[in-house]
């Protein structure tokens, strides 16, 4: 891609692939990293996995699948404004929520708290997890065999313990080193996608009103912008117009903050980028102060009332007594998924058993979850 910036990655450049494939005709590597994303089954299973509302409390709630696909696109735009590679933007964004549990972030720290003693679970290393062995597509290897650079952004976070396990991809979180910049802008756009449409969620749901969202200065400043601009307008028309500007701002600073970092600092190289004390991708202080305030309304508004506390307690509880379960009677999962419990075990003990289970669980949908538990624990539901 000959519009690159020369601290973008290019995917002739790329340090490959875990096993050697013949060059795509016609397409780039990373085009063909995004198209197996796109076609995996974990990522189809993400239309029925849920951000903060349970997927059977709405159809019209945000799932996994739409915001993937918004992440994506804020993404797209803040690398063809800063010609990093879009491409590879893209790719890192839809595969980034893959390892993701039933029941959001609640699911996570269910299994978690599940596989404490059993080698812990984590949803970036699930991500990674499920690209590089889970996915079964392939007849001369197991994952998706994605390139480095993006199974290196799909691991936005790794303990050092952990990274030693993982090889190359591992090796910057043990030598404190930084991602390339499309991974670094990956998790902006994440942050950018969530933030606002859990505004619009919370709004949808009824947890959170307009009023209470004009404390939040970023808000409260758009909407009298929008009010001068249309006072008669009101609903969900009123609150997309705040919103969609709300992430304007957000975008529009991270890209001139981000080029004012990038120019600083005198990076030439991805390696360049790489080697840098500090991450080059990131908002102003004035916006990161904003971002912050809106994050904060959010975890007091939003992620602590009563009603999703609700459904975070509810979730935790199915997906604990779940693995209790499956993990204590191995047969009681389907024969696949019993198949590599047992192998695990015999190679890893209780941890590989416990693996095991933890994959076939992270793999259910919220709808499946629910129902794998009623065939359990409820003796009128058929088995």
């Amino acid at each position: 891609m000959s519009n690159l910036a020369p601290y973008a990655a290019n995917d002739e450049e790329s340090r490959g692939r875990r096993y050697a494939e013949p060059k795509p005709a016609y397409r780039s590597e990373f085009q063909r990293d995004r198209d197996r994303i796109v076609h995996s089954t974990a990522f189809r299973r993400l239309v029925y996995k849920t951000q903060v509302f349970v997927n059977h409390e709405g159809d019209l709630y945000r799932t996994r699948l739409t915001h993937s696909l918004e992440v994506a696109q804020i993404a797209r735009t803040i690398a063809r404004a800063m010609r990093l590679n879009e491409e590879l933007s893209e790719a890192i964004c839809l595969a980034h929520d893959v390892g993701h549990t039933p029941f959001g972030h609640a699911g996570q720290d269910a299994l978690n708290e599940c596989m404490r003693d059993l080698g812990g679970f984590e949803h970036n290393l699930q991500s990674l997890r499920v690209v590089d062995e889970l996915e079964e597509h392939y007849a001369e290897f197991a994952g998706l065999n994605l390139s480095f650079e993006c199974r290196e952004g799909i691991l936005k976070h790794c303990s050092v313990a952990n990274a030693q396990a993982l090889g190359a991809v591992g090796e910057r979180f043990i030598k404190r080193q930084q991602p390339g910049l499309e991974a670094q802008l990956a998790n902006f756009a994440d942050e950018i996608a969530y933030n606002n449409h859990d505004v619009d969620d919370g709004i949808r749901a009824g947890l959170i009103t307009v009023e209470q969202l004009y404390s939040v200065p970023i808000f409260a400043h758009f909407h009298d912008q929008v009010r001068a601009l249309y006072p008669d307008l009101g609903g969900r028309r009123l609150v997309y117009e705040i919103v969609r500007r709300m992430i304007n701002l957000l975008v529009t600073d991270l890209i001139n903050a981000s080029k004012a970092r990038i120019q600083a600092a005198g990076v030439k190289t991805i390696d360049d980028v790489r080697l840098h004390a500090t991450p080059l991708i990131g908002f102003s202080e004035e916006t990161h102060a904003f971002n912050r305030q809106l994050k904060v309304f959010l975890r007091d508004r939003v992620y602590k009332h009563y009603k999703v506390q609700r459904m975070t307690a509810k979730a935790r509880r199915v997906l604990a007594e779940l693995f209790d379960a499956f993990f204590n009677d191995t047969g009681l999962m389907p024969d696949e998924h019993r198949t590599v419990a047992e192998s695990g075990e015999a190679r890893q003990g209780k941890p590989g058993r416990a693996r095991a289970v933890a994959d076939y669980i992270a793999g259910m949908t919220d709808r499946y979850a629910i129902l794998e538990h009623r065939r359990l624990f409820d003796p009128s539901e058929r088995t």
